[in-house]
């Protein structure tokens, strides 16, 4: 695995060393709350160069003080980048997360947690209740770590912690344990149909109101609106490895991305961009298509996450 972190070359010490065991822990809270690889690595690398200078034995918990410096360092970077999403092109999805060989999958909360169908609905939350659900549901903080993280009253923090948890259970899809090696089959015949154009080996793996969901940025060619409905997802599909053919460089690879199976796109060395899938109960509900090339600059870096 690549080394990843703000502390890759750091002369080492006390501080070092609780960053780096807890690390995994603080990438992931902070990728939960941004959706974002790359802006999670500035947080992080923000958030140990303040570490650095505390005086160890002011701490009395370091994993609960490091996930409040994170969080609200998260939530600084969030805010910030509020307008940017609004004035944004096209639909917006996540950085896709490449797992390192620790894959999430035995812990089904952290699978869940960062799939792509989740952090999309995450984007539904204010920035507050973001932070507070995800250090309540995924991390299980007590409520006064979180409200020391988010700057609110323990009582406030409650009513988000409720108000967020409402919100995200009556619109989550069903989630249980993930089999990467049915889901892997599955992704496999999709691709294998899609590449002879058998239209009906599609639509048996499509579920009825399955979406195809691009994010371009306005910066790659892709389609501009969600594709709804397996009949169109399947002829679009059919229609990407159609292009494939006429194009000899053009090659797909499978790869694990956000605790699920997706292809990767490359024309030459060149990556064009990746998809993830959803499936639940054996269908492939979404399909998450990641084009903006901005994007895609850490998408094959492997990262490690964890909730301790």
């Amino acid at each position: 695995m690549t080394t990843q972190g703000p502390i890759a070359g750091s002369a080492g010490g006390e501080h070092a060393e609780r960053f780096t065991h807890l690390r995994p822990l603080l990438f992931t809270i902070a990728y939960e709350i941004l959706g974002s690889t790359t802006e999670s690595d500035d947080v992080l690398q923000d958030s140990y160069l303040r570490w650095a200078d505390v005086d160890l034995a002011t701490v009395r918990d370091t994993k609960s003080y490091l996930a409040q410096l994170v969080t609200r360092q998260a939530l600084n970077t969030l805010r910030e980048g509020v307008r940017r999403r609004e004035d944004y092109i096209g639909p917006w999805l996540p950085e896709p997360l490449l797992l390192d060989d620790r894959d999430a999958s035995a812990d089904v909360v952290l699978a869940e947690s960062v799939s792509m169908a989740m952090l999309v609905l995450l984007e539904t939350l204010t920035p507050d209740e973001r932070a507070v659900f995800v250090l309540r549901e995924t991390f299980g903080f007590d409520y006064d770590e979180i409200a020391e993280a988010v700057g609110k009253s323990v009582p406030t923090v409650r009513q988000m912690a409720h108000r967020a948890r409402e919100h995200v259970h009556a619109r989550r899809n069903r989630f249980g344990p993930v089999d990467a090696e049915r889901t892997q089959q599955i992704t496999e015949q999709f691709l294998t149909a899609a590449s002879t154009g058998d239209m009906d080996g599609l639509m048996a793996l499509l579920a009825p109101g399955a979406t195809w969901t691009a994010d371009h940025g306005g910066k790659a060619a892709a389609i501009r609106r969600p594709v709804v409905g397996a009949r169109r997802v399947a002829a679009l599909m059919a229609r990407v490895f159609q292009v494939a053919e006429e194009t000899p460089q053009m090659r797909f690879q499978t790869a694990v991305y956000n605790s699920a199976p997706a292809i990767v796109v490359y024309t030459g060395d060149h990556l064009e961009g990746l998809v993830v899938f959803e499936v639940i109960e054996d269908k492939i509900t979404n399909l998450y298509a990641m084009r903006n090339p901005d994007k895609l600059t850490g998408v094959t870096t492997p990262r490690e996450i964890g909730r301790s």
